[in-house]
């Protein structure tokens, strides 16, 4: 099942990614608050990351979006949905996910964006659970998790970083 390619909220546009979107998430990669939870990428792992985002637009038909904010047109971030085939404790989970510009944290953005996330994995497609992922020092990111109903369901370490993972269950649509 494929996943609108452009979606609008509230006050985001999440489209498909540019070309010349790559130097603008490297510089939000880089800024030092960013780097607190999440690892550097240099401008070329980031072109290859948004190459890797369509590949899942291409495979699965969904990925991440860009993420701009509708009122400035400015790239912000990035968010949307991933299926992962190496997730060490679900064969092809898909996880919902999030990153912004340290400069608009604390509005509301990443809920936003996840909630669209979730609307999309609930109306579209039928995995069971979908999963979020963080550091477990990022409180601000498990605080966005909670608030889109996810819960607690461990740690792991993954990619060569010790992660907690959260969950959302399809709801039961026994009568």
């Amino acid at each position: 099942m494929t996943l609108p390619t452009e979606l609008r909220t509230e006050r985001l546009l999440l489209r498909q990614w540019r070309a010349d979107d790559a130097e603008r998430m490297a510089e939000i990669y880089a800024e030092p608050r960013f780097l607190e939870h999440m690892p550097a990428h240099d401008l070329a792992e980031t072109r290859a990351q948004l190459d890797r985002f369509a590949r899942g637009w291409s495979d699965y038909g969904f990925s991440h979006w860009a993420v701009e904010e509708a009122a400035s047109g400015r790239l912000i971030g990035r968010a949307g949905l991933m299926r992962h085939d190496d997730w060490p404790l679900e064969e092809y989970a898909v996880e919902v996910g999030w990153s912004f510009d340290p400069e608009y944290w604390g509005r509301g953005y990443a809920t936003e964006a996840g909630r669209a996330g979730v609307d999309c994995w609930l109306e579209r497609l039928t995995e069971p659970q979908l999963i979020s992922i963080t550091t477990p020092a990022n409180v601000r990111s498990r605080a966005v998790m909670e608030r889109l109903g996810f819960t607690l369901r461990g740690d792991t370490h993954w990619h060569r970083y010790d992660v907690v993972w959260y969950a959302l269950d399809r709801p039961s649509t026994a009568v």
